[in-house]
C-alpha cells in the first residue's frame, strides 16, 4: 500500500483499530444452524470457509485502500448510502441506512430466526469514510471480527412496521427513503423528520410519512426510485408493476412539522395514534407478468420507461406513455430471473438469473452474457449494482459469500482462462451469503456490504465498508508509470539469498 499522509502527519483519529472501540453487549440471535449439506452448498465446510477467509485477510494490505469491519447485533437484509453531510481533510461523514431484523421472519430467500425481544428497526447511522490513500496498511488489516467499528455510529432508530426487506433512497433528496416489508404497501420516510425511537419490547411502530397503495398482494422485494423524477416503482406477488409519483403528496415530505411521526419527544417510547399516515394512489398499474415480480428498475434518463423481471422468466420493458401493456417482452433461458439493473452509461439493462447467468440487453436483443459463473461456485444471485464512476463496471453478490466486480469491456480480453470473462476483483471478506451491497455515489469506488454470517461472528451478521486499491482498476500504463517511481525502493525490499 502506498504511503499514508495520515500516518506521516500524526492524524491518528481516523485510523483507530476497531478492537479499541468501546465494548458493546451483544444480544445473540437464536438461529437454526445449517446442516452439513447446506454448508457444502454454500461453498464448502466451515473449515474450508475459515481457511479461505484467513487467506483473504492476509491480503487486505495488498488488495484494499481502506477497509472497516462492523459486527452487527441483529441480522440485516438491506444497506444503503445516504447523503454526505461533512467533509474533512482525511475523511468525510455520511449517512448510512441499515435494517435490523429483530423479530422472527422467514421468506422465500432468507430464513432469519431471532429472539423477538425488540421490534424490527430501520437504523440511520453516521459513517466516517476515510479518503483514498489515507489509511495505513497495518491499520486496515488489524480488526476484531466481533467488535463494532469506530467508523459506524448509530444516529437514529425508526421502529419499522414489519421487517425491512428493501431500502431505496430518492436520488433528488436522499433523506427521503422507501422501504418494502411483508405487506402490499410501500412505506416512505423522511428520515430527518422522523423522531428517534427506543427499540424496546412493546414499543409502538413509527408511522411512515407516506404510504403508497396499489398492490393487491404482498410486495416484498422489487423496489426502485427514479433518477430523473421523484417516482417510485414496485413489483409484487400479485404480478403487477406499480408506479407512483411522490409529488402527488410532496408537501407531506417537505414540511417536517407535518411528519406523522414528528409529534412528541424525540426519545419517546410511544407515539400517539391520533393521526394516520397519508396515502398515495398509483399513477399506473402494469400487467404482463405471469408470476411474482422479483425486481424493477427505471431507465436512468426517463421516468416513463422502466423494466422488470419475474419468476415467469421474463424481462419486460415498459413505456408508461403508451399504456399499461408491455412495450417489449423477452423470455429467459432460465426458469427464474431474479435481478435487473440499468447501465447508466449506455442504457443497457442487465439481468441475473438463478441458473448463474448474467446477461446484458439492448431492447429484446441479448448482446453479452457471462456464462462461466459456476466456476466460482455461484449458487444464487442476491444483488447487482453498476458502479456510479464507470459505466462498464458492476458488482454482483451471491450465497457463496463473494462480492464480484465485473467490467463488461474486459470480456474477450481475458488473460487467465481460469477466471470468468469480465471478472477483475473478488471481495471475500464475508463468511456467508451477502444479502445486500451498495456503491457510494459520493465516493464511487467505496462499497458497503452486509452478510448473514452471525454463526461465524457471534453477532447478527457483518457490515463491511471497503475500497479496493486503485492500482487494480486504473489503466495499466498509468499504474506501471507510478510503480516505476517506486522501483528502487521495491528492489531494496526484495529478499536476498
Amino acid at each position: 500500500m502506498l504511503s499514508s499522509p495520515c500516518s506521516q502527519s500524526g492524524h491518528r483519529d481516523c485510523l483507530r483499530r476497531p478492537e479499541q472501540a468501546a465494548s458493546v453487549q451483544v444480544r445473540s440471535s437464536r438461529r437454526r444452524r445449517p446442516s452439513v449439506s447446506e454448508m457444502k452448498e454454500r461453498g464448502g465446510s466451515r473449515a474450508a470457509v475459515d481457511e479461505r477467509y484467513a487467506q483473504w485477510k492476509s491480503l487486505i494490505p495488498v488488495l484494499y485502500d481502506w477497509f472497516a469491519n462492523h459486527n452487527l447485533v441483529w441480522p440485516s437484509l438491506s444497506c444503503r448510502w445516504g447523503p454526505q453531510f461533512e467533509k474533512a481533510t482525511y475523511k468525510n461523514r455520511q449517512r448510512l441506512y441499515l435494517s435490523e431484523q429483530a423479530s422472527a421472519s422467514a421468506s422465500i430467500y432468507y430464513f432469519i430466526s431471532t429472539d423477538g425481544s425488540v421490534p424490527n428497526t430501520l437504523v440511520i447511522a453516521n459513517c466516517e469514510v476515510v479518503k483514498p490513500r489515507v489509511a495505513a496498511a497495518e491499520h486496515i488489516s488489524q480488526f476484531n471480527e466481533e467488535a463494532r467499528s469506530p467508523f459506524v455510529k448509530k444516529y437514529k432508530t425508526i421502529v419499522h412496521p414489519g421487517e425491512v426487506n428493501r431500502i431505496r433512497e430518492l436520488p433528488q433528496n436522499s433523506k427521503i427513503i422507501a422501504t418494502h416489508t411483508d405487506s402490499p404497501d410501500v412505506l416512505v420516510w423522511d428520515v430527518e423528520a422522523q423522531p428517534n425511537r427506543h427499540a424496546v419490547l412493546g414499543a409502538s411502530e413509527s408511522r411512515p410519512d407516506l404510504i403508497l397503495t396499489g398492490h393487491q398482494e404482498n410486495a416484498e422485494f422489487a423496489l426502485a426510485m427514479c433518477p430523473a423524477e421523484p417516482y417510485v416503482l414496485s413489483g409484487g406477488k400479485d404480478k403487477f408493476v406499480v408506479l407512483w409519483s411522490i409529488q402527488d403528496h410532496i408537501s407531506a415530505l417537505g414540511d417536517s412539522s407535518s411528519s406523522p411521526g414528528a409529534s412528541g419527544s424525540k426519545q419517546s417510547g410511544k407515539i400517539a395514534n391520533e393521526k394516520e399516515s397519508p396515502k398515495v394512489d398509483p399513477r399506473g398499474i402494469f400487467h404482463g407478468h405471469d408470476s411474482t415480480v422479483e425486481d424493477v428498475q427505471f431507465c436512468p434518463s426517463s421516468a416513463q420507461e422502466f423494466c422488470s423481471v419475474g419468476d415467469d422468466a421474463c424481462l419486460i420493458l415498459w413505456d408508461a406513455r403508451t399504456g399499461t401493456d408491455p412495450a417489449v417482452k423477452v423470455t429467459f433461458f432460465c426458469s427464474t430471473s431474479n435481478w435487473i439493473k440499468y447501465d447508466f452509461g449506455q442504457i443497457l439493462p442487465i439481468t441475473l438469473s438463478e441458473c448463474g447467468i448474467v446477461a446484458i440487453w439492448v431492447r429484446e436483443e441479448l448482446v453479452l452474457q457471462f456464462t462461466n459463473l459456476r466456476a466460482i461456485k455461484l449458487l444464487f444471485f442476491v444483488f447487482r449494482h453498476w458502479s456510479p464512476d464507470r459505466a462498464s463496471v458492476f458488482g454482483s453478490s451471491a450465497e457463496d459469500g463473494f462480492l464480484n466486480v465485473w467490467d463488461h469491456e474486459k470480456v474477450g480480453k481475458k488473460k487467465n482462462s481460469n477466471v470468468p470473462a469480465g471478472l477483475f476483483f473478488q471481495h471475500a471478506g464475508h463468511r456467508d451469503k451477502i444479502v445486500d451491497f451498495h456503491w457510494n455515489s459520493s465516493d464511487p469506488w467505496t462499497i458497503v456490504s452486509v452478510s448473514d454470517d452471525g454463526e461465524s461472528t457471534g453477532g447478527g451478521g457483518t457490515l463491511q465498508i471497503w475500497r479496493m486499491s486503485d492500482l487494480i482498476y486504473r489503466p495499466e500504463d498509468e499504474v506501471l508509470t507510478e510503480l516505476e517511481n517506486f522501483k528502487a525502493h521495491l528492489a531494496s525490499c526484495a529478499p536476498r539469498n
